[in-house]
């Protein structure tokens, strides 16, 4: 009952909710090559929680294109935004500011709006069955209980999206999930936090480069990037709204 109102949430939100052949229909006109959007999932006012690690994520490809001071509130996709290029591809960057559960709205709207297709869209949103430290590139599939991730499938009406997931890790003892993972990352966790975001970066990095390009767009005093990915896991997420 709680994913079918959130669905109902999520189409009445969208505008038209029966509108699934007009993706891109008002879109801004993009001559020049194909954009891409990258999107930060998270519940906004909690950018520091283990669940909202897509935004910090999102903050440090931001800061690695030197952009981090161009976020603009979009009132039409309901979130803020940055223009950037890395190369020759125009890129988006968006985090939502609309709750975790509905914020497929926000990247449905972002992509009609600047005429991104779903093939080119990359989320970024935690992963509950991967240990902090852990990072995947995810190809399209289910949402694997992730309710971000469900109300962006839902909300685009397919799931071939690319993912970045980046895992969080389990709760240990009696705690429950919904509380951890609405809870911030420990002092020794926020270390290793470090080091996962420049990988996860350089993964984003990598994904948004032509395929024949290897270069790296950072800054040459920034960190050095890290290891490859991990294979990917099932996701399991709390049934509450988060």
């Amino acid at each position: 009952m709680r994913r079918v109102l959130t669905r109902v949430i999520n189409r009445v939100l969208m505008g038209d909710p029966f509108a699934r052949t007009k993706m891109g229909v008002n879109a801004e006109v993009h001559k020049q090559g194909r954009r891409k959007l990258v999107v930060g999932l998270g519940n906004p006012g909690m950018e520091e929680t283990r669940h909202s690690v897509g935004m910090a994520v999102l903050g440090a490809l931001a800061a690695r294109l030197g952009v981090s001071d161009r976020w603009r509130g979009d009132r039409h996709v309901s979130g803020e935004v940055i223009l950037s290029e890395v190369q020759d591809t125009q890129v988006v960057l968006l985090r939502p500011r609309l709750l975790m559960n509905i914020n497929g709205v926000c990247v449905a709207k972002a992509a009609r709006k600047y005429g991104v297709k779903p093939e080119d869209i990359l989320l970024v949103h935690d992963e509950l069955d991967k240990p902090l430290g852990k990072v995947a590139i995810k190809h399209g599939g289910s949402a694997r209980g992730h309710n971000g991730v469900r109300s962006c499938v839902d909300c685009l009406h397919t799931d071939a999206v690319l993912r970045l997931r980046v895992g969080i890790g389990r709760p240990s003892g009696e705690t429950s999930v919904e509380r951890y993972v609405l809870s911030r990352f420990t002092s020794e966790e926020q270390r290793i936090l470090d080091s996962v975001l420049v990988r996860s970066v350089d993964l984003v990095v990598s994904q948004l480069l032509p395929a024949a390009s290897h270069q790296d767009p950072r800054p040459a005093s920034s960190p050095a990037g890290g290891g490859r990915a991990a294979p990917h896991g099932k996701q399991r997420e709390p049934s509450p709204e988060d």
